[in-house]
């Protein structure tokens, strides 16, 4: 990636329509001048928190707080390097706190970071809350979420049905705070080419919209817009928690400058090898080779062929283990495991169907004429108009100016409901004087 590459985002979060208050937080670190990104690059973070009381917003604030800090003063280390031991240190800060209050103890959240920096793309990662890739009407996740149900289908111990049924969708197995230290998922260099999106939620997103469903949105829909309607629609599924999601988009390459964008590959098979290594291993070739004949051609020498065989095999494959363990401690910038030579962890389509824009219409009818009935307070004329360019892309088959559209219906609905359930909360709060009530209040969704 390069410094002149433009990079637009936005961030949103939402307390949801089921939550006192809100535990998830985010940030975002970019560099104002270009020195600084090529020594770190831009940063950005999701947490997700967890605990009663504030105890969650507390952890997730603390390591929205902790990480960019942290990373800003390891400036200059390689970023990888830098971005670990920045989510080191919030989980020993988190930790320390916890360990100070009764009230506070095993506080946590999760932490999904993402850094753009010349070297490309690369996350740091702890929970469940993810980071995505959308590139070519694809999405790709680039996190592994560290949950049981995750686990479960990894360790092949459930398929991903019976997982899905069996194993609770809330239970994670990693998080910042609860333990004095944490292991943190580091995963990159990923390369970035231009116009790839990135996006990163706590699982109150991902909980409640498919793979496919999130990448389409944000896949086709500006930054801003593109959020709003991301968690408007999972407050329209229920919102049964917080909601966070930040969506980076990545610019086209600079006029006349010529970049070819390649996926990293392992290095060749005698990269680094010495000559004398070369030579020792066409001894071993020519012993194979030896061998081989004995073996097959003279039958007195059979079990001589056969031995002579086995032990060069075993020694060149000695050789080749010791030069390859031997290359990469001494700094070679591929390993096997990398994140050069994973694929994602999970892919799915992200082209806008006509099956899912028919979906948005279905939904935002029915939320309509529930808005007319109930007499929810809608700016009607703002509607109308957002309403009919919405009908006219559809029409014409123009689905991302359509998703737009519909997207402005629904926070004009979303604000009507917001409004509607300020309302109810005003009309159920008892008066001065009275005796205490106890009232159940329905959302408007």
């Amino acid at each position: 990636m390069l410094w002149e590459q433009r990079v637009r985002y936005a961030a949103q979060t939402d307390i949801g329509f089921r939550r006192k208050n809100n535990q998830d937080s985010c940030a975002v670190a970019l560099c104002s001048l270009k020195e600084e990104w090529e020594e770190g690059g831009h940063l950005f973070v999701v947490a997700d928190g967890m605990g009663g009381h504030a105890v969650g917003e507390l952890a997730s604030k603390i390591a929205t707080d902790t990480i960019p800090h942290m990373f800003a003063k390891l400036r200059g280390r390689p970023p990888a390097v830098a971005l670990k031991i920045a989510i080191e240190e919030a989980n020993d800060v988190i930790n320390e706190r916890g360990s100070q209050n009764h009230d506070f103890m095993r506080m946590g959240t999760t932490c999904s970071t993402l850094v753009l920096c010349p070297q490309g793309a690369i996350i740091g990662h702890v929970g469940d809350s993810r980071v995505y890739r959308i590139r070519n009407s694809q999405i790709d996740q680039l996190t592994s979420d560290h949950s049981l149900l995750w686990e479960m289908i990894q360790s092949r111990k459930l398929n991903q049905k019976d997982a899905e049924r069996l194993c609770p969708r809330n239970v994670i197995t990693r998080s910042l705070g609860p333990e004095p230290n944490v292991d943190v998922d580091i995963e990159g260099p990923f390369p970035v080419e231009p116009g790839d999106i990135f996006l990163l939620c706590s699982d109150g997103l991902s909980g409640l919209l498919s793979d496919s469903e999130i990448g389409m949105i944000a896949g086709t829909v500006p930054p801003n817009e593109a959020c709003r309607l991301l968690v408007n629609l999972s407050n329209l599924r229920g919102g049964p928690d917080n909601i966070t999601v930040i969506i980076v988009h990545t610019g086209d390459l600079p006029e006349g400058v010529d970049v070819v964008y390649e996926r990293p590959v392992p290095p060749s098979r005698f990269e680094g090898l010495s000559w004398g290594g070369f030579a020792l291993m066409c001894v071993f070739a020519a012993l194979f080779l030896v061998g081989l004949y004995f073996f097959e051609l003279d039958k007195e020498r059979r079990l001589q062929g056969g031995a002579i065989l086995a032990t060069a095999a075993l020694a060149g494959i000695a050789y080749w283990t010791w030069h390859r363990s031997r290359h990469f401690k001494n700094g070679s910038d591929y390993a096997p495991n990398s994140a050069v030579d994973r694929r994602p962890y999970r892919e799915a389509p992200a082209r806008i169907t006509d099956a899912f824009v028919e979906q948005i219409t279905h939904l935002e009818a029915d939320l309509q004429q529930a808005a007319i009935e109930d007499h929810w307070p809608v700016d009607w004329p703002s509607y109308e108009e957002a309403f009919r360019r919405a009908r006219d892309a559809v029409e014409k088959r123009l689905f991302t100016r359509a998703l737009v559209e519909y997207g402005r219906l629904f926070d004009l609905l979303m604000a009507a409901i917001q409004q509607q359930r300020k309302l109810q909360l005003k009309e159920q709060r008892p008066k001065k004087g009275s005796g205490p009530s106890i009232s159940t209040i329905k959302d408007a969704t």
